[in-house]
């Protein structure tokens, strides 16, 4: 799709999409600029609405500033402002020395009456570079400051939204996006300190003009107008690039990590996967390549433009300046101190200029980044709600409907009505796609049904408190998460709020029956779990699995989910964990099994069987294999796997 920005501003065709765009991301991986709730001056940006904002930014880089540290904040300011005013009363004497040294009289005399203002001139150059010196280290304090606030905000907010939201293609965008918000904000601050600087030594030069001539000032804005309209118009085509392309930017960093990733090495070494990889790689990078080429293109058509608009501008403001030296309308000292004027306004008013525009796009930036903050509170995971009964006896599921967002087939559940009754094994069965997974995921709170109600007792779980309710859950995960640390905190992150005590962490690892896993690290439960790193070690498949179930028990929460907790284990080691399993049923946990081998769940107090995203059958398994529907007919399936087949013998 053609980008309607893009179109109105006349700017040379975008790159079209690569084959590797389409083959291994299924499209043109654009974003049309159409989601933006950026409104349309952020991009057509000129030089009156960047003065119109320009107090705004610079109340905003304060406040990021003075949250950072509001003392360093303070010296910023204020060495700012004392530099400015150094520079007035610099080029106030620099006229003053000129006036002397041209009026009639000896050298000597002409010498001495402008000793003061030379000692003054000196004396402004060394507070000067003092207050230079001290605006340095403050601002130099406050970056990484400003930067790790922001880091934090936004951390802070992307880890507080509900599953849904993370899931959301257009919230993981702004994800995308405002990420460079953090390191948008420290930059902000020396460029609203450079603004700052060169504001105030506008102003400083621009009355000292005033004072020498009126006609001089507007001579000098016309000679930067040219060079304001070039960083602009540039700013508004990097800004517009870097939201069309963000996605493809990603997409290419996501192979370049694939060839390095440990995961991955053993197949991309046995199937050769790594030139196909590198391939593609370059062609996403010589798409994104030819995007910057165009951008440089414009920008250099852009930049001689402004460069013969300045020129004629420049000739202008000097043949001004001789006409009133002809004329006599101006004194030799006091043209002599308009160049200076001039050059010094100039110079301060193009880097006002640019420096404006850098700080008019970083805070486009610093703006998506506040954008994820309204957008990230709205999708929160509520607050406060209805307490849960301290004992309930049973959840409930009532005519529960649930299909995944952006999904067009049909839901993943469809009107369920179960009952999963507290201090009891309860298994959930079904084929790949019954919904077995989604199933826990709403018990857990994750997401919420589109229809229908969780009930705890009597307590829905659409108002109730979600804190308290995800206190209660403990989770094995079929995928759970292996974090890149120590054993230890691999166990004791199920329960991250609670003090870490040994005596914690052995019993977990105890119940889970995962002392011999721990034994065999070479530090014990010290030992890195990060191939990657320095000391770092590698379980295999089944030693994670003990593990995760180590910190499920470590949480200690009253519901236990295990989701295919043996897929990775041999049938002995199968056998040992469905016997620990058991054994924490039996202190009155609630174990929910989630598992495609039947012949585990012979000891579950109750079966719910799904088949399509609907409750099919429910029951003990006892009861099940009596009836001979679906739960029977898959355990049938599986046993004859493995009963012994008698050997026929071959004919003739």
């Amino acid at each position: 799709m053609e980008n309607p920005a893009r179109k109105k501003n006349g700017d040379a065709d975008e790159p079209p999409p690569s084959d590797s765009e389409h083959l291994l991301f299924g499209g043109p991986l654009r974003y049309d600029m159409g989601w933006s709730q950026h409104s349309d001056a952020f991009l057509e940006l000129n030089f009156r609405a960047m003065v119109t904002r320009l107090p705004s930014l610079l109340a905003s880089s304060f406040r990021l500033a003075w949250q950072a540290d509001p003392r360093a904040a303070r010296v910023v300011l204020a060495a700012e402002l004392a530099r400015g005013g150094a520079q007035a009363v610099s080029l106030l004497a620099v006229n003053n020395v000129l006036g002397r040294l041209m009026a009639g009289g000896p050298v000597e005399d002409r010498l001495h009456g402008a000793l003061p203002a030379l000692v003054t001139v000196a004396a402004v150059m060394l507070v000067a570079a003092l207050l230079r010196a001290a605006s340095t280290y403050a601002t130099g304090r406050l970056e990484p400051k400003v930067e790790r606030v922001a880091t934090e905000l936004y951390l802070e907010r992307a880890a507080a939204v509900e599953l849904s939201a993370i899931e959301d293609d257009a919230f993981h965008k702004l994800l995308d996006t405002a990420q460079y918000g953090a390191q948008s904000a420290r930059r902000m601050i020396s460029i609203a300190t450079r603004v700052v600087n060169a504001l105030i030594s506008l102003c400083a030069a621009a009355g000292v003009l005033t004072v020498l001539h009126p006609a001089l000032l507007p001579l000098l804005v016309t000679m930067t107008l040219p060079s304001a309209w070039s960083a602009l118009t540039n700013a508004r085509r990097r800004y517009e690039s870097f939201h069309t392309w963000v996605q493809h930017a990603r997409a290419g960093h996501l192979i370049s990590s694939l060839l390095t990733e440990p995961a991955a090495a053993p197949e991309i070494r046995v199937h050769g996967v790594g030139p196909f990889l590198l391939r593609h790689f370059r062609s996403m990078s010589e798409t994104a390549e030819a995007e910057q080429a165009r951008l440089a293109r414009l920008s250099a058509r852009t930049g001689l433009i402004a460069a013969a608009w300045t020129g004629l501008a420049t000739v202008a403001t000097y043949a001004t300046l001789g006409g009133l030296l002809l004329a006599g309308a101006m004194a030799l000292s006091v043209a002599g101190t308009a160049v200076i004027a001039i050059r010094t306004g100039s110079a301060s008013l193009d880097t006002l200029v640019l420096e404006i525009n850098s700080l008019h796009e970083e805070a486009l930036f610093v703006g998506d980044l506040h954008r994820l903050y309204v957008e990230a509170a709205e999708r929160a995971i509520p607050v406060g709600g209805d307490p849960l009964p301290e004992r309930p006896r049973e959840i409930r599921f009532e005519n529960v409907t649930f299909t995944y967002p952006g999904a067009s087939s049909r839901p993943a559940l469809a009107d369920v009505t179960l009952t999963v009754p507290l201090g009891k094994i309860v298994a959930l069965v079904g084929e790949n796609g019954s919904g077995k997974t989604t199933l826990v995921k709403l018990l857990a709170g994750l997401y919420a049904p589109e229809s229908g109600r969780i009930l705890w007792d009597d307590v829905d779980a659409a108002t109730a408190d979600r804190h308290q309710l995800a206190e209660r859950i403990a989770m094995v995960a079929q995928d759970f998460k292996r974090w890149p640390f120590t054993a230890r905190v691999n166990v004791a992150i199920g329960r991250a709020s609670a003090p870490l005590t040994r005596e914690r962490v052995t019993a977990s690892v105890a119940e889970a029956g995962a002392e011999e896993v721990v034994a065999d690290l070479p530090r014990g439960l010290d030992t890195l779990l990060a191939r990657g790193f320095s000391g770092g070690h590698e379980l295999s498949g089944g030693q994670w699995q003990r593990l995760g179930i180590a910190r499920a028990a470590y949480r200690r929460g009253t519901i236990l989910i295990v989701d295919e907790p043996t897929a990775a284990l041999d049938a002995r080691a199968e056998l040992e964990v469905f016997e620990k399993i058991r054994a924490l049923a039996g202190t009155g946990q609630t174990v929910i099994l989630i598992t495609h081998r039947l012949a585990s769940v012979r000891h579950a107090d109750l079966v719910h069987v799904l088949d399509q995203g609907r409750l099919v059958e429910s029951g003990s398994p006892d009861e099940l294999l009596a009836t001979g529907g679906v739960y029977a007919e898959l355990y049938s399936l599986q046993a004859e796997q493995f009963a012994a087949r008698v050997p026929t013998g071959e004919a003739g």
